[in-house]
């Protein structure tokens, strides 16, 4: 069993540190009402593709996760990343071009629990991170672009220690600096679902967005509403993301891989 967990505004937080760190007592009262649901504990992700022409074995994957947490409606944190995938999916099929390698889109699950729908289906597809025994299907992925970073414009990509990838997205990004789009960082960025892609070995990304409010006010709180998505950042991410799915599934080769992972034998 779970203990109950309370999420408070930051304002509210501040003023019971700042209580304690006066040495005033606190007192809160709560009114929790919990439900539980025993039935079942399964959970699923939902997939989609377009499929490829004469590499169609072959598969460029985007991804968002659709699960949030409770007292908001997970405007930010995630469905801003998914409405953003899913209308990445509309734009490529739109255009009537078919790509040479299958596009993939995956909504996860269990993101917020610690990745569970992303490495489970890591696992069934593509190899086991606890003791990188890699199936077949490891080798057809190109590369795997992720979005969870609230509602904010795309300014960049974390190349997630992959150097051999930055010629690459270098050309990519050109015709996108007018929208602001313009950094290439070596840092790594996890706590989302690129993580299990790059744990396994696979080239798996994470886009760089303005912050606005999202660690201020949004993410994980009951203010995580519609009204915080800002809608000419969704469609200016939805433009450089259909752009990235587009070249990676046309490009002649896949996308640089960085050498493969030690296993995670400490991994549950």
């Amino acid at each position: 069993m779970v203990l109950p967990q309370i999420m408070v505004a930051t304002e509210h937080y501040n003023r019971i540190a700042r209580l304690v760190e006066a040495k005033t007592p606190v007192q809160i009262e709560l009114n929790v009402q919990n439900r539980f649901h025993g039935d079942t504990l399964d959970s699923f992700n939902l997939l989609g593709e377009l499929p490829g022409t004469d590499r169609a074995d072959e598969i460029v994957m985007l991804g968002a996760h659709f699960d949030s947490w409770h007292a908001g409606t997970g405007a930010t944190d995630n469905a801003a990343g998914s409405a953003v995938m899913m209308e990445v999916m509309r734009i490529l099929k739109a255009t009537g071009l078919r790509t040479r390698r299958t596009v993939r889109l995956a909504l996860w699950t269990g993101e917020e629990q610690g990745l569970l729908g992303s490495r489970a289906y890591m696992k069934q597809q593509f190899g086991d991170r606890q003791t990188m025994a890699l199936k077949p299907a490891h080798a057809k992925v190109a590369g795997y672009f992720n979005m969870d970073n609230g509602s904010g414009a795309i300014r960049g990509v974390y190349l997630q220690g992959n150097e051999a990838v930055r010629p690459v997205f270098a050309a990519w990004l050109e015709p996108f600096r007018a929208l602001g789009m313009s950094t290439l960082s070596i840092r790594s960025t996890g706590s989302t679902d690129n993580v299990s892609f790059d744990e396994i070995g696979l080239p798996g990304f994470q886009f760089i967005q303005d912050p606005l409010n999202y660690e201020s006010k949004a993410h994980h709180s009951n203010l995580d509403l519609y009204e915080e998505a800002v809608p000419d950042d969704l469609k200016q991410a939805s433009a450089i993301l259909a752009s990235f799915a587009y070249h990676a599934a046309m490009r002649d080769a896949m996308l640089p891989r960085k050498p493969l992972p030690k296993p995670h034998t400490d991994a549950k």
